[in-house]
């Protein structure tokens, strides 16, 4: 469903009461990019992502073409940055019972101050009822960075929602994609490695491979339907192969198995 012609602003369910909301943009150099939120449409709706503040106007009327946007209760976000929670107050101001949702440190450190309304902070492997579906939250400091930083599972339909994990180059038009993305968001992670490589990331990835995802709702670019729990294991492999003594990064080639684990 196409929102705005002229900003190119889309909604798509990739999974059952699900939404990725898309945006894509162009950098000055010409490159494309995305920001995408995700929308869980249930007793208790939740966003996860805002997008940043210029994006707000599109973001708004994206929700409100699935569901009035005064049902929001909460709007989530992995860790403390513009394009996870730069409109977080303009939001709240539009959606007066909603509350932010992140990590007991980003609550401390961060949205306890600059959100409007307090925030809901969840303890790591926490579970909230949203209605009929249960996120769960998960801890994963300085994964991919920010030692704030958490991500969601919805256990009925098994979506990740993975934030910057397997972020992909381009307007990321196919909503929804069982082809390779581990390729293209290592290829695009190269030049200005986003990951804060800490002792522990590699464990962190397969800690969230063991949840069996089988949708990955990834924040820029489209959204993957699959084996998410094989490109989990293929994502810590490249990340620990790069951290290394000498290593220079796995190959995105060297997992030929990534399209369809």
């Amino acid at each position: 469903m196409l929102i705005d012609p002229n900003t190119g602003t889309n909604v798509h369910e990739v999974a059952d009461g699900i939404y990725r909301i898309n945006t894509p943009i162009t950098f000055p150099d010409g490159q494309g990019f995305s920001f995408n939120q995700y929308l869980v449409v249930d007793d208790a709706p939740l966003l996860f992502h805002t997008g940043p503040r210029a994006l707000f106007p599109m973001v708004r009327k994206a929700i409100a073409a699935v569901t009035p946007i005064e049902r929001l209760r909460y709007i989530g976000m992995s860790h403390t940055e513009a394009d996870e929670c730069g409109a977080m107050n303009l939001l709240l101001a539009t959606a007066p019972e909603a509350v932010p949702l992140c990590s007991r440190i980003a609550a401390m450190v961060s949205m306890n101050d600059l959100a409007d309304r307090a925030p809901r902070a969840l303890a790591d492997g926490e579970r909230l009822s949203l209605g009929r579906r249960e996120v769960q939250w998960f801890d994963t400091p300085h994964v991919p960075h920010g030692w704030d930083a958490g991500l969601l599972m919805e256990r009925t339909t098994r979506t990740f929602f993975c934030g910057d994990l397997f972020t992909q180059p381009g307007p990321g038009t196919e909503a929804l994609t069982e082809a390779d993305i581990l390729g293209p968001s290592e290829a695009f992670r190269a030049p200005m490695d986003y990951f804060a490589h800490a002792p522990h990331t590699g464990a962190l990835l397969q800690r969230l491979a063991a949840q069996e995802p089988r949708t990955l709702a990834c924040m820029h670019g489209s959204a993957w339907r699959g084996d998410g729990a094989a490109l989990l294991r293929h994502l810590a492999e490249a990340v620990t192969a790069s951290d290394a003594p000498g290593g220079g990064g796995a190959s995105p080639s060297a997992h030929g198995n990534a399209r369809r684990p």
